[in-house]
């Protein structure tokens, strides 16, 4: 019997290399009306500090995702089949207005959720995620899950601007958009601005997870805790590529050596089975400072994990099971 749900180009008949540029070679699509989960360009990186870059990223994680087949190997899930998916192509942005940029986000964004689909986005930098959450969180706040090299919680930048790509949960706890004491941040690490840097989230109730206690506990005892940490109620993930070592992905905006392995990000996102997920996002890819596309498919690669995730997440919701 034929799945009535969008299926990507089978890399069998039609070459990788050859064909539209979609994320996994799903069907371009106007809409998200009628799909279960929407893969959303925002080709932005305004809220940039130092090496801009990332609002490459959509379109080079389109072309590196050529490279995802139709099955997972370790849970054989088939998330074509067992959910709607398409690419509702890149949110209209506006790259010389800040402000102006973070309302044309969270409208993209609405129109995506009131569609009725999952959003999973590709950018773009960090500060994107304000206007994602923005809309996500419309009728009350939400959990986060965030694998980061850097909390993403302080207050301004250069006198007293507050929206860069350093702020955007600080902003997102302001404003209600995300729950500090269901919030988890995963990976944390490198130099930073003075000792006191992280006190604020804390203070807050963030708990923050540095690399050392990662390294230490392990993959499998840091996502049960993040698991009980954000509980049944509905919860946003964002993975900063700069999570990932640099020597793995290379092309980001602020590097910081350290950090994960590929192989412990892939298991990282397999240990969110569960997680009541209404919205995920990959950020941070920076083409113009990658190396062989090497970034570009460490994103596309951790997009096609959470994909599966909440592929399985929407089967079961279909199905009528809990999250």
């Amino acid at each position: 019997m034929q799945n009535a749900f969008h299926q990507p180009v089978d890399a069998a008949k039609v070459p990788r290399f050859a064909g539209h540029s979609t994320f996994m070679r799903l069907p371009a699509v106007e809409t998200a009306v009628g799909l279960d989960i929407a893969l959303v360009g925002i080709p932005w990186d305004g809220g940039t500090t130092n090496r801009a870059g990332a609002r490459h990223g959509p379109r080079e994680v389109r072309s590196a995702s050529s490279l995802m087949r139709s099955t997972h190997h370790a849970s054989k899930t088939q998330p074509f089949t067992i959910a709607n998916i398409a690419d509702v192509g890149d949110l209209p942005i506006n790259p010389i207005d800040l402000m102006d940029a973070l309302k044309l986000i969270e409208g993209g964004m609405r129109t995506v959720i009131e569609a009725g689909a999952l959003p999973l986005a590709v950018g773009g930098d960090h500060l994107m995620t304000l206007p994602v959450l923005r809309a996500v969180a419309a009728s009350g706040p939400v959990g986060l899950v965030h694998f980061d090299a850097h909390s993403d919680t302080n207050d301004t930048y250069f006198g007293d601007n507050p929206y860069t790509h350093g702020t955007p949960f600080r902003r997102a706890i302001e404003e209600s958009l995300i729950d500090p004491r269901r919030t988890v941040q995963i990976g944390i690490r490198g130099s930073i601005y003075a000792p006191d840097e992280h006190d604020w989230a804390v203070k807050q109730g963030i708990r923050i997870i540095y690399m050392e206690e990662f390294v230490e506990r392990g993959v499998a005892a840091v996502m049960a805790e993040a698991r009980q940490i954000v509980g049944d109620a509905p919860t946003y993930v964002t993975f900063d590529i700069d999570s990932i070592d640099p020597s793995m992905a290379p092309g980001t905006g602020t590097p910081e050596l350290g950090g994960f392995s590929t192989r412990e990000a892939q298991h990282l996102v397999r240990l969110l089975e569960g997680v009541n997920i209404v919205g995920a996002d990959v950020v941070e890819v920076a083409p113009p400072f990658d190396l062989a596309g090497m970034t570009s498919l460490a994103g596309a690669t951790i997009m096609f994990e959470l994909l599966c995730v909440m592929a399985r997440l929407v089967a079961r919701r279909r199905a009528g099971g809990r999250a």
